[in-house]
């Protein structure tokens, strides 16, 4: 009986392969104010004697004297002066804005271990600068990526004097980074190089044609993925690190919240997000298991924003991604937005109007004209993935291994039958062809090649035209019954609008090792032959006007990309395996 479906809420983050995977820098925006006083070099004693370097944005006073406001800070590996402008800005609008280079990083002491010393680190921090004589007893916290985790870090610690926090693209050690959902990413060691030392490497990190030459051809040479950090000429301890814990172990539980944190966390919160970040499913993560925690009073705290952004986007927004345009309504002024949540949370003043609801969302416009869209409000995530339809993988012979040759999502489930694809770990047709040295940055989420381009490699279905414009709010699901006669596989499922004119948006993706099926902490590695479930349900949110003929396309398919470390399905230890451990896996979808 095939029961493989697709699960989408029609109301009547594809972004893995779209942006640079998570944890990565944003820049201020441009064009600073000029109105504050500053302290350079400031060293802040954490518990261990080490001292951790800071630059303190301080606000003018009419009469020259110190100020005493509310304290603003972020934790940041990417050097404190990524933030000027930042900063800048807060100073002049009256908060101290202290710019704190975490350990081992800029001019701070300490040897840097990515997210593992941010817990403590951050509540030190916030306390040392509580007791300035600048700071009024209040401290909040700002920023975005890791900057956005080490928030959550510093939360779950307790610092008395944290008032609020505001979270954005927050990324979560041991689910989204510096593996995704188990499987390691080649961009590891592009972030490794970037955050190396204690000075900024950004031009050698943004040198996006020298890191897929790279990554290319470590993957044409079947290279084991532990020696990537080798082979791109930085040996890296932190990379090395991290190969050692391939699962959400103990490891990175210390870094996050435990569900007792958690349930204590009572604090005002602002998360920020996106359709198209990449570390959109940190953000909700966070979001979701602190709500599933909380007290009915911190919940009523907790505000969500989801925009149609990527992930710089989420601190500063832009109109369009990878040839996606949102609309000017996409264009909100985070800085001012932050403001306001400071002087609601900190300053006694009055809420910002742009938090309608609990949660706030964009709907994106139909088609790919640059429309404006529009912000909607909802009281919780219940009420926007409520009813979903569900749609049923069909084909008419078993084998709908390409585009032009598709299957079709129906509503109406299928009696009997399966549909097969092959994966052969040796051919790099993929690598080579289809993704190549150009990241197309401006077309990444309107570009077909890679669906164009599955034979039979993968599987491909459609909808049926939709008959009128319909909008798509929630968080699709695939859920398929498998089998495959190796012990392990990677698959990725990815979601596409197909536009009247034959065009397309990309809108949804996901990735899962297959021995992980059951849960992301243990293995359990296949038997041939035997049929078993693999949800693809991480919970990342779509909203979008489908145009009226528009049709929904699924691809199914094994991981074969310059970007993952590649699973030669052999069972054993991914990270070591090299091509003499392939085996050709052959998938069957029921």
């Amino acid at each position: 009986m095939k029961s493989s479906l697709l699960a989408v809420a029609f109301c009547a983050g594809f972004a893995i392969n779209i942006v640079a995977q998570s944890p990565t820098p944003a820049p201020s925006p441009a064009q600073p104010p000029s109105n504050y006083d500053l302290q350079w070099g400031a060293k802040i004693p954490v518990r261990d004697k080490v001292e951790l370097n800071a630059t303190l944005y301080l606000p003018k006073t009419p009469d020259g004297s110190p100020p005493k406001t509310p304290v603003i800070f972020t934790l940041t590996p990417y050097i404190s002066d990524m933030y000027h402008a930042r900063a800048a800005y807060f100073a002049s609008h009256g908060y101290v804005f202290a710019l704190v280079d975490v350990r081992g990083r800029g001019n701070s002491g300490g040897e840097f271990e990515p997210f593992a010393n941010e817990p403590r680190d951050g509540h030190d921090v916030g306390e040392w600068l509580a007791k300035q004589s600048f700071c009024d007893g209040k401290v909040a916290m700002w920023g975005g990526s890791y900057a956005g985790f080490d928030q959550w870090a510093t939360a779950k610690e307790f610092p008395p004097h944290l008032v609020t926090i505001v979270p954005a693209a927050a990324a979560h050690p041991g689910l989204d980074y510096p593996s995704y959902n188990n499987i390691g990413m080649t961009y590891d060691m592009q972030w490794f190089t970037l955050t190396s030392g204690h000075t900024p490497q950004d031009n050698l990190f943004g040198d996006q044609k020298f890191w897929r030459t790279k990554f290319l051809d470590a993957y044409k040479k079947h290279l084991p993925f532990k020696s990537l950090d080798s082979f791109v000429g930085n040996p890296s301890a932190n990379f090395q690190r991290i190969l050692n814990h391939p699962t959400a172990d103990a490891y990175y539980d210390a870094m996050l919240p435990t569900r007792e944190e958690f349930q204590e966390i009572a604090l005002p919160i602002l998360t920020i997000t996106g359709q198209y970040d990449g570390d959109e499913l940190g953000a909700l993560t966070y979001y979701r298991d602190h709500l599933a925690n909380a007290s009915p009073q911190a919940r009523a705290k907790h505000f969500l924003i989801i925009g149609p952004w990527d992930h710089a986007g989420t601190r500063t927004p832009r109109d369009e991604v990878g040839g996606v345009k949102f609309g000017p309504g996409a264009i909100v002024d985070l800085n001012d937005l932050h403001r306001q949540w400071y002087d609601w949370t900190m300053k006694s003043g009055p809420k910002p109007a742009f938090l309608k609801n609990q949660i706030a969302y964009y709907l994106l416009a139909p088609g790919n004209s640059g429309a404006n869209g529009e912000w909607k409000y909802a009281d919780n995530f219940q009420t926007l993935t409520a009813n979903p339809k569900t749609f049923y993988l069909d084909s008419k012979n078993g084998e709908p291994n390409g585009v032009f040759r598709s299957g079709t999502l129906n509503e109406k489930q299928p009696n009997s039958g399966s549909d097969g694809f092959v994966y052969d770990p040796l051919d790099t047709r993929r690598g080579e062809n289809v993704e190549g040295t150009d990241p197309k940055e401006k077309t990444a989420a309107i570009d077909q090649t890679f669906a164009l381009s599955i034979g039979k490699d993968g599987l491909v279905y459609h909808t049926d035209p939709v008959p009128n414009e319909t909008s798509l709010i929630g968080c699709p699901a695939v859920n398929l019954w498998l089998s495959i006669d190796t012990p392990d596989v990677d698959l990725e499922c990815d979601l596409y609008e197909i536009q009247p004119d034959g065009t397309c948006i990309a809108l949804w993706s996901d990735i899962r090792r297959l021995r992980y099926r059951e849960s992301s902490r243990e293995a359990k590695l296949m038997k041939p032959g035997e049929l078993v479930p693999c949800d693809f349900n991480p919970g990342l949110f779509v909203a979008r006007r489908l145009m009226k003929g528009s049709r929904l396309r699924l691809v199914v398919t094994a991981i074969n990309s310059i970007l993952w470390q590649k699973n030669y399905c052999s069972g054993g230890i991914v990270a070591d395996e090299t091509a003499k451990y392939a085996h050709t896996c052959n998938v069957q979808v029921y």
